[in-house]
């Protein structure tokens, strides 16, 4: 094989200065916008040590946070693992803003960070600009804004309460944020860069609705044994309600204003994140084909060297190699390696499509123009329903994969779907089901509080599969929960087949966060 040595190449060997990133920069970027439609924020490309990028990992990647403990635990963690060799760094994380974040190593080869540019800057930009994941639940434009403010309040309130009551609620917060969030669409996405004005004004509103619940205790005009005023508490208390953090922030009667805000601090980031959740598959995968493709187009295009292309290629079959089931190193499938294959096979579906492919996919099967689909997969669909609806019989084949059945009540395994009509279509429901959040994340509701008694906070989780809460993990979480409700919780585990009482937990408060 010979070396390119044509002029036109964008860069010659490892080293690399600024200039050369913003030479690299450009041309990515007329063939990701150009050639293929994509469309994307304004890119803020970040130059950070191996320190900073393990330090980036323990809190999430955001350039802003508060400080917490936790944070810290994790960046030991990682630095150890990485000092011994038992792991890697990533070559980059991306942060989903207007502008667009994306870090890069300074250890990296000049090739390694056009590879990066074209993943991060262009890839997963493109994703988080157009998914309406993305579009209905976070507000790229103001997340950075937020974040200073969330980081300055924090700080405010360790300075007047003392860093150990703020790290109570923060711990509290932080083993309930899972359970933070709205999984349903609201009116609105929160403005963001309104937070800090609406902190101020939030306090007398919070005060009349808590007067107006709480007046209904014994004692008060109303008496809570009739059907009428329980449905009315219920009612004020809008229960049901899955988003555990935000009933608390509103309801819970012992919070200070300024615990009721950290709380909503935490549920707001972790609602941030909610979409990352549910499109892991479809990110990754976004963003390696758009990275393989726009490496390929600047070689075919003599931009740079075979070497850098060798090279592009060594760490693109690396990201997405998927371990055999019986290989020590396997832990389920690739995302990047799924979704990659996927989207591949959506090109050769428009370009070169097989009889089996038209009927499969008769929408797509030959359309040629494969990125006008690609643009409107990334755009309208999730994991789960990306899975059903594009996961094709040749992927399935190419992945071997199998659909079996264990059941704790039955002496053997047994295999429920195997390579033929029905098999592909069973497997692939099976599949696209272990991707969606609504299977992954337990059903847990506040569904009444005793006000007419002791006050103990009632829960409910609907159980699927007989699959139940690990008893330590219930009990350290319901003791969270009970120090920010001030009262006793239980909580109890129902079948969602036939309504039958499963399991009970219950908790006190240990100790009181004010």
């Amino acid at each position: 094989m010979t070396l390119t040595t044509d002029d036109r190449l964008l860069y010659a060997g490892a080293d690399w200065n600024f200039d050369t990133i913003q030479r690299v920069h450009d041309a990515i970027e007329r063939i990701a916008v150009d050639d293929m439609g994509l469309d994307v924020y304004p890119n803020r490309i970040e130059v950070i040590t191996a320190e900073q990028m393990l330090d980036a990992y323990a809190s999430n990647g955001m350039p802003l946070y508060y400080k917490h403990w936790s944070f810290g635990k994790h960046f030991v963690q990682h630095e150890m693992m990485y000092r011994k060799g038992m792991r890697g760094l990533a070559y980059e994380i991306v942060i989903n803003s207007n502008p667009c974040i994306s870090y890069i190593m300074e250890e990296n080869s000049t090739t390694m960070q056009a590879l990066v540019i074209a993943h991060a800057g262009f890839g997963h930009n493109h994703f988080f600009k157009n998914n309406y994941l993305f579009r209905q639940w976070t507000d790229a434009d103001a997340i950075l804004g937020y974040l200073d403010f969330a980081q300055k309040y924090i700080a405010d309130c360790e300075e007047k309460h003392g860093h150990r009551a703020v790290e109570r609620v923060l711990d509290a917060a932080h083993a309930l944020r899972t359970h933070g969030i709205f999984r349903y669409p609201r009116t609105k996405v929160a403005d963001l860069r309104s937070e800090e004005q609406r902190e101020r004004e939030r306090h007398a509103n919070q005060e009349r609705i808590f007067n107006d619940l709480w007046r209904t205790v014994p004692g008060g005009d109303v008496q809570l044994s009739s059907p009428s005023s329980a449905d009315r508490r219920r009612a004020l208390l809008q229960l049901p309600q899955e988003n555990i953090l935000y009933f608390l922030e509103k309801t819970a009667p012992r919070l200070a204003g300024w615990q009721r805000e950290l709380l909503r601090i935490v549920r707001q980031i972790a609602q941030y994140f909610y979409p990352q959740m549910q499109t892991k598959v479809m990110n990754e995968g976004c963003a390696t084909y758009c990275h393989h493709r726009i490496m390929r187009r600047l070689h075919d295009d003599g931009l740079i060297s075979d070497g850098a292309w060798m090279e592009v290629m060594h760490s693109h079959t690396n990201v997405i190699f998927q371990p055999e089931f019986d290989d020590p190193r396997y832990s389920g499938l690739n995302p990047y390696a799924l979704g990659f294959a996927i989207m591949e096979d959506i090109e050769r579906i428009c370009l070169q499509p097989t009889d089996e492919d038209r009927a499969w996919f008769p929408d797509i099967a030959g359309r040629n123009d494969h990125m006008a689909v690609l643009r409107d997969v990334w755009a309208n669909y999730r994991d789960e329903s990306f899975i059903l609806q594009f996961l094709s019989p040749k992927v399935m084949r190419d992945f071997r994969l199998f659909h079996i059945i264990d059941d704790a009540a039955q002496p053997r395994i047994r295999v429920d779907a195997i390579h033929d009509e029905r098999g592909y279509r069973r497997l692939r429901r099976a599949l696209a089901r272990q991707y969606d959040v609504a299977w992954l994340d337990p059903d847990i509701q506040v569904i009444d509080v005793d006000l007419d008694g002791d006050r103990r906070l009632r829960l409910q989780h609907r159980v699927l599969d007989s699959i139940t809460l690990e008893e330590g993990d219930a009990q350290r979480v319901l003791g969270h929960l009970a120090d920010l409700w001030g009262y006793d919780v239980m909580l109890e585990e129902i079948s969602a087949e036939n309504g039958g009482k499963l399991k009970e937990h219950t908790a006190s408060p240990r100790h009181r966060v004010i």
